[in-house]
């Protein structure tokens, strides 16, 4: 029996794997996207591109708590197929959007791929979260973020070779050529999208009947319980307040970690930075995040708990964030670079300490902070905005009271009205 249900908690945790794997390829695509369809569809002001990332970050926040509704009635395993079933949907729209350069038909792709991923997250944040001990979540949400972060840094690699190459001498050709050149120069990029959204759509379609025939495990569903034991039985999810502290704090996480890492390029380009060389930089910063996830496994909860791991990051992020604006620009866009392993260890710690304790809550509570993944959808889109005003380097400012928050949370916050259950 005991080796029974070790071998479906490893089947849990590789099916799952394989999820994040999933959401870290399709997810981290966004820093390429920016770039090429800020050529492909003409657009003229900064702030447009960063429209790719609120398209589809904004999905979290609309369809979060449908995507709670939804889990309740299909269970986690249908919830999670359904899931990768709509993001197919969104992959499919490339082609016409790719055939037409219609970047509202790219947005709305994009936004359907969001849609999909709330559902899959929603079931696999409190899946990880309810698959093991609860002081050793961060840790194997870490694991979970390794797998989310190594398709994070292949994808930019991959998508950029395919649709960024050479992009800085087609750009050079496109100021010679008339509006007849340069419309068939601009469909032939554009093209350039078709064929790795077919693959992502069929590959999407093949997991989604995997997931549907495995043997995932069966876990204890916490809104089945009558209450929580812990808190006297609550009955409103009002009760808690350090998660209300933890949505606000997940939201600003999420902004800073998508501005780390999609903003790069457009810093490096800023620069004067070829485009062979800029589209890189959004590896490097995954390849941080990696190093910081496995710190986080080796030393959560051995070495450090999950709040002063998250401390530490947050400080660090307030320190690299200074760097990141005061230091000259050689120097700062390094800053920048490794302000993704200070963002490391932050959901797989935020996470589970918002989430602490609430029983029959925890579906409710899991959909509310998926949803502050909007952070992503906002945040980026007043950076873009700031450029105009204060500079690719100077509208990184907005980032210090983001990981000053955190660092509060940290601290203090998530212990605000249920102290007494945390041990000195």
């Amino acid at each position: 029996m005991m080796e029974q249900k070790k071998n479906s908690y490893s089947m849990g945790i590789i099916i799952i794997g394989i999820l994040f794997f999933i959401f870290g390829f399709v997810t981290w695509l966004n820093a390429t996207l920016i770039p090429y369809l800020k050529i492909a569809c003409e657009l003229q002001h900064e702030w447009q591109g960063y429209l790719v990332t609120f398209a589809f970050y904004i999905a979290y926040f609309v369809m979060a708590l449908p995507s709670s509704w939804v889990l309740r009635k299909t269970g986690y395993k249908n919830g999670m197929m359904l899931g990768l079933l709509v993001m197919a949907v969104g992959a499919l729209l490339f082609i016409p959007a790719a055939m037409t350069r219609t970047y509202g038909l790219f947005l709305l792709g994009l936004f359907i791929m969001g849609t999909g991923l709330s559902v899959l997250q929603t079931a696999s944040n409190p899946y990880v979260i309810e698959l093991g001990p609860a002081e050793s979540a961060a840790q194997r949400v870490s694991i979970m973020g390794i797998c989310n972060k190594v398709a994070g840094a292949i994808s930019p690699l991959i998508l950029g070779s395919i649709m960024l190459k050479d992009i800085d001498l087609l750009e050079a050709k496109l100021q010679t050529m008339d509006a007849i050149q340069k419309a068939a120069e601009l469909d032939l990029l554009a093209s350039k999208s078709i064929v790795p959204y077919v693959v992502i759509m069929v590959s999407l379609v093949v997991l989604a009947l995997f997931v549907r025939f495995s043997p995932l495990p069966q876990i204890e569903d916490p809104e089945e319980e009558e209450g929580s034991l812990q808190h006297g039985g609550k009955s409103s999810i009002f009760s808690f307040p350090h998660l209300w502290i933890g949505i606000v704090t997940l939201f600003l996480y999420v902004g800073v970690e998508v501005i780390a890492i999609d903003t790069i390029i457009g810093y490096a380009q800023s620069m004067k930075m070829d485009m062979d060389t800029a589209r890189i930089f959004p590896t490097y910063g995954m390849i941080a995040m990696i190093v910081g996830y496995i710190i986080g496994i080796i030393a959560i909860p051995k070495y450090i708990s999950q709040e002063k791991a998250l401390a530490c990051c947050a400080a660090l992020g307030v320190i690299l964030g200074i760097c990141t604006v005061m230091l000259p620009r050689e120097i700062s866009i390094w800053c920048l670079t490794l302000l993704s392993l200070a963002n490391s260890l932050m959901w797989p710690a935020i996470f589970p300490l918002a989430i602490f304790g609430l029983g029959r809550h925890t579906k409710t509570g899991s959909a509310l902070l998926i949803m502050t993944i909007a952070g992503g959808a906002l945040l980026p889109m007043l950076y873009g905005s700031l450029t105009a005003s204060m500079g690719h380097q100077g509208a990184y400012w907005m980032m210090l009271p983001c990981y000053l928050f955190i660092l509060y949370f940290a601290v203090a916050g998530h212990r605000v009205g249920i102290k007494h259950l945390y041990k000195k």
